[in-house]
């Protein structure tokens, strides 16, 4: 079983225990190889230095279990995952391109558009295709900067990170997904979100995922899920999961949260009041307070 920790586990692209003569030569040139080219997310206090932390270990809704988690959306276009989405939406298709970053009007833009082209390059149908990774708290680029320097990460103290999901997935996603989705219904058409299985299952964890169904070719909204697997021959590698679909009205659900079932009483939120307000000093923790906590 390969090891997880909470550190970067693929950095520009490589297993961070790789000590092949190509992996640092990724790491000392910046190279992304998903995009061909000097990785595209630089520090904020030194541009010129690139993040390129792939993926992180993390956890998912308060579990024990740490999993790499996809943070930097160029991670999510690996070849697996285009022919994922040809295969399950495009297979009907012929003379297929991709054109990227197509603007949407009021809705934005669009990470890529699959398009089907006649011999005149006329395009006679479209596919909508969203790609969304994990953002981070904090920053874990000290590792980074060991594993070039080293080779290797230290036990020397670090700063401390982790993942943020509610920003990424129930906030910014769920918002484009609303968004774009009400455009695509109005159009009849449909548009797929691309984002690993561990991010769904954060979903359905933290939102009201009620309206969440198997494929619907009607629904104007897919989920298309990713896992991330690690084999010895290729290292760390996307594998189709599932497509989910809903509707306009699902994603009204679960841009609102947790289900009503899930909301605390009036009386435990009392009680989250009076545990804050004693342990910052607001409330005297006397016998009127303690009453609240029994």
């Amino acid at each position: 079983m390969k090891t997880i920790g909470k550190f970067p586990i693929e950095v520009f692209c490589h297993d961070y225990e790789d000590r092949s003569d190509a992996a640092r030569l990724d790491r000392q040139q910046q190279y992304c190889r998903y995009i061909k080219g000097t990785c595209v997310k630089p520090r904020k206090s030194e541009p010129d230095r690139k993040v390129g932390i792939c993926t992180l270990g993390a956890t998912v809704n308060h579990g024990r279990q740490l999993h790499p988690v996809m943070i930097c959306p160029q991670r999510l276009k690996e070849e697996s995952m285009f022919e994922a989405i040809r295969q399950n939406y495009l297979r009907q298709w012929s003379n297929v391109k991709w054109v990227k970053e197509v603007n949407i009007g009021v809705g934005g833009s669009v990470d890529y558009v699959a398009v089907e082209v006649d011999d005149n390059d006329v395009v006679t149908n479209f596919l909508c295709v969203e790609l969304q990774a994990a953002g981070t708290t904090g920053t874990p680029y000290q590792y980074v900067e060991e594993l070039r320097q080293l080779g290797h990460y230290t036990n020397a103290r670090k700063r401390q990170f982790g993942i943020n999901w509610a920003n990424e997935f129930s906030k910014t996603m769920m918002q484009q997904a609303y968004k774009k989705g009400k455009i695509m219904e109005s159009w009849g058409r449909k548009i797929v979100f691309v984002l690993q299985d561990l991010a769904m299952q954060y979903l359905k964890g933290a939102t009201d995922c009620s309206l969440l169904t198997n494929y619907n070719p009607q629904s104007p909204v897919d989920f298309c899920t990713f896992a991330l697997q690690w084999d010895n021959a290729n290292g760390w590698h996307m594998v189709f999961d599932e497509i989910s679909s809903t509707t306009i009205d699902g994603i009204s659900l679960m841009l609102g949260g947790a289900s009503v079932s899930s909301y605390p009483t009036v009386d435990e939120f009392i009680v989250n009041i009076v545990r804050k307000g004693i342990a910052d000093g607001v409330l005297e923790n006397n016998r009127y307070t303690k009453a609240f906590l029994q």
